[in-house]
């Protein structure tokens, strides 16, 4: 008996390990499909009410809504990014960019008292500029041929939204029953499954409603001010200050306060008091203002978790780690917090 069940078990994580490498090259198109299927579901819901129980009607109509909201945005911001990507890279690559000169430029307008303050003369190392004239050069270089090179993988792209939206169909349709068959799959009591289903849906809420959408709103605030001060490539440092919002105690400051301090210290001060403004006041603002009423207490992990497990989801998973990151975390508290209140009862 003992050599059936230790077979079983063994077969049952071959399988399992054999079926998650056969989902690992569209890891990402199930995942998001899990993400929408979340994030939609009070949306299906709604619409099954309203269809008078026509889950498959309504499921089509849920898809639809997320092609228009979520898909074709993402589509038109990518293949903008790929054009403005280009034109950097063609622009930096050229020898019409004279970065060194800018360098220079900036230096020279560093006031005197600040120059004081370093532990080395700035005008007098010209050695010193050249390094980080080549450095920045090599950078933007290098940000802007992956952008080029994300153009070439548009067909993967297409691909992997076919299979998230045909998947996330049937999640829609038949969500609620496949969630009842993993709450009785799961090795543990009801209780604790339910607890962490429910961390799960609650965190993957608070991470997309809060985290994302309020650092697109930031990122779209700061690239429209880009913008409006005529900096090139707004675009692309809108995408950037987007990313860098969903990090604590980085935010989009990180983006748009070195470029402040160079229009400032390359003589456009207007320009700069105007982007300090905008970064101080309005972008520095909306993280207060709506992530209380779009997170919430209950799903909030403390800051320096989010910053630690979003850097680390990112290194392992790459950009779904903003997700896939926080969500390891908020399970790792959960089970942890669970065995330390009722170990025997699990």
């Amino acid at each position: 008996m003992l050599v059936q069940r230790v077979g079983f078990y063994l077969i049952l994580a071959l399988t399992t390990i054999a079926f998650g490498l056969l989902l690992l090259p569209f890891y990402t198109a199930v995942l998001w499909a899990i993400i929408l299927a979340i994030v939609f579901h009070p949306v299906q819901h709604f619409l099954v009410r309203r269809l008078n129980g026509r889950e498959g009607v309504a499921a089509f109509l849920n898809i639809l809504m997320c092609i228009c909201l979520v898909i074709v945005p993402v589509v038109i911001i990518l293949a903008s990014i790929a054009q403005e990507g280009a034109s950097l890279y063609k622009q930096v690559s050229s020898e019409e960019f004279d970065l060194r000169g800018r360098v220079e430029q900036f230096t020279s307008a560093v006031p005197s008292f600040i120059e004081r303050w370093t532990p080395f003369e700035i005008g007098n190392f010209p050695d010193l500029r050249d390094k980080l004239s080549g450095g920045i050069m090599q950078a933007g270089q290098s940000m802007a041929g992956h952008l080029v090179n994300a153009g070439e993988t548009t067909l993967n792209f297409f691909i992997g939204s076919g299979i998230m939206l045909y998947l996330l169909f049937f999640l829609f349709r038949d969500g609620e029953k496949i969630v009842a068959r993993i709450k009785r799959a799961m090795p543990l009591s009801d209780d604790y499954s339910a607890q962490f289903l429910e961390k799960f849906t609650s965190v993957i809420n608070a991470t997309v409603r809060g985290n994302i959408i309020i650092a697109i709103i930031q990122g779209t605030i700061g690239g429209v001010t880009f913008w409006a001060l005529g900096i090139e490539a707004a675009l692309l440092w809108g995408v950037v200050m987007t990313f860098f919002s969903m990090l604590p105690a980085v935010g989009a400051a990180f983006v748009w306060g070195p470029v402040a301090l160079f229009l400032l210290f390359s003589g456009a001060w207007l320009k700069g008091i105007i982007l300090i403004f905008v970064g101080l006041l309005i972008i520095g603002l909306i993280d207060n203002l709506l992530r209380p009423p779009l997170v919430g207490k209950e799903s909030k992990l403390p800051d320096y978790v989010v910053l630690v497990s979003t850097v680390g989801g990112m290194a392992l998973f790459g950009i779904n780690g903003f997700i896939v990151g926080p969500l390891i975390a908020a399970m790792f508290i959960s089970a942890w917090s669970l065995f330390a209140h009722e170990p025997a009862d699990i």
